[in-house]
């Protein structure tokens, strides 16, 4: 695999992103199509309508099961490398920072994170721009 930055950080699974998806689209637009140039306009007006939800729920439930389980494992790994390094408690002030802020954080080496974190509470930093002032890239290659 290889090393991960900022500017390669996103992750694509190829079954569900470039298979399913262009399916459920061409079908989607294909039906659409259907329902305006035949005379079954309301038969195909309800498979648009079915491809609509098929495509929704795909979307959703792939996305929402994955991602809340790891945002509270990034959590908790970004609370453990704090404490561990600083022998401080990151729950102490980890209120004042938003998700963004919190899981751009994880992207940073031991040696980078209490500094970052000093710096995201003073200045207010983005998520974006946590990750861009990381010197030295820790990759989350096990992220969804």
């Amino acid at each position: 695999m290889e090393t991960q930055s900022y500017k390669n950080h996103i992750r694509y699974y190829t079954p569900h992103h470039f298979i399913y998806y262009p399916i459920v689209i061409a079908l989607l637009s294909f039906s659409i199509y259907f329902s305006f140039t035949t005379e079954d306009q309301l038969i195909w007006a309800f498979i648009s309508g079915i491809f609509v939800v098929l495509f929704c729920l795909a979307f959703m439930l792939r996305q929402h099961y994955a991602l809340t389980l790891q945002n509270r494992i990034v959590r908790l790994e970004l609370r453990y490398r704090y404490f561990s390094i600083t022998a401080k408690r990151l729950e102490d002030f980890e209120h004042q920072l938003n998700d963004d802020q919190l899981f751009a954080l994880r992207f940073s080496p031991d040696k980078e994170l209490p500094a970052l974190i000093e710096r995201t509470l003073n200045e207010n930093l983005t998520g974006k721009a946590i990750k861009k002032a990381i010197i030295n890239w820790k990759g989350d290659y096990e992220r969804v």
